[in-house]
């Protein structure tokens, strides 16, 4: 957190200096890396209890050089359940979660660090290397039966699993995010950007990739048909998921089953004993 925090101030202070190319690069910090938490002992603990992998993805963005994703499976059972974690988050955040479905011997569950997040390589990121590393994780160890999402992950398996034509026994989403261009613009407002100059980034942004971020919403990343069985878990007062813009897109996808878990936050609700318990539930149910 404390790199982050040094980029916000720089941030802060290219927009007082009004020096609008600075700021522009500057803005590539804010919004591509994520901040890094260290592992709790009882993270540690789990880790232990894992058989490591690790997958190669390709960087063309930032290092531009094949980065090394770090991979972590416990069971042997014939269901996999991969796990994809969130924006600043980290396989091991997962840990109640994990340690709960390790102890059913049908499942075998797969998790990962994101490029750039957790123990895997990389300083930035973006969600076309979380999502090519959802993508490698899946050729390196199976097509998964069920697949959980929290945050940032929600959309990267969306994509990767889109984009391979695997449909699974169910997607698990929770809290997912919905549409990356208006975090983007949060994450600026947040830090006294002036419009213009989040304009600026949003140009620059399309000038490098050819599409503004706005191409990449749940709306248009979502290529599955109602037969899909999607269990989606929020709280409606999630500060980084505003509500209107989930519902929205539920309105589109009415097969979806949702539920709300009321106060649990969007960081913290991947920890709640409800949602955990829910969660098993709904995996139990398919296999």
């Amino acid at each position: 957190m404390k790199k982050l925090k040094q980029i916000i101030q720089e941030v802060k202070t290219l927009v007082a200096q009004n020096k609008p190319a600075e700021l522009n690069a500057m803005l590539w910090q804010l919004i591509c890396y994520p901040p890094k938490m260290p592992l709790r002992l009882q993270q540690e603990q789990l880790l232990t209890e894992a058989e490591t992998f690790n997958v190669t993805v390709p960087d063309p963005y930032f290092t531009h050089k094949p980065l090394q994703v770090n991979g972590f499976k416990w069971g042997k059972g014939s269901n996999r359940v991969l796990i994809s974690h969130g924006w600043g988050s980290k396989a091991m955040d997962f840990d109640g979660l994990i340690t709960t479905l390790k102890e059913d011997p049908r499942l075998q569950i797969i998790a990962f660090d994101a490029p750039a997040n957790g123990s895997s390589e990389g300083d930035l990121s973006n969600l076309l290397l979380f999502a090519n590393a959802v993508k490698a994780v899946i050729a390196a160890t199976g097509k998964p039966d069920i697949a959980i999402g929290h945050s940032f992950g929600t959309m990267a398996n969306v994509a990767a699993l889109c984009e391979l034509g695997i449909k699974p026994k169910l997607l698990i989403s929770i809290a997912p995010f919905i549409l990356l261009q208006e975090n983007f613009i949060r994450s600026m407002s947040a830090a006294g950007v002036p419009a213009e100059a989040q304009q600026a980034f949003l140009d620059d942004f399309k000038l490098r990739y050819g599409i503004y971020p706005s191409t990449y919403a749940m709306q248009n990343l979502y290529k599955f048909d109602d037969t899909l069985n999607h269990w989606l878990a929020y709280d409606e007062h999630d500060a980084m998921l505003p509500d209107a813009y989930l519902q929205a897109f539920l309105k589109e996808h009415p097969s979806i089953r949702t539920k709300n878990f009321r106060n649990a936050g969007h960081e913290r609700i991947i920890k709640s004993a409800d949602v955990i318990r829910d969660v098993v539930e709904q995996v139990s149910g398919v296999i």
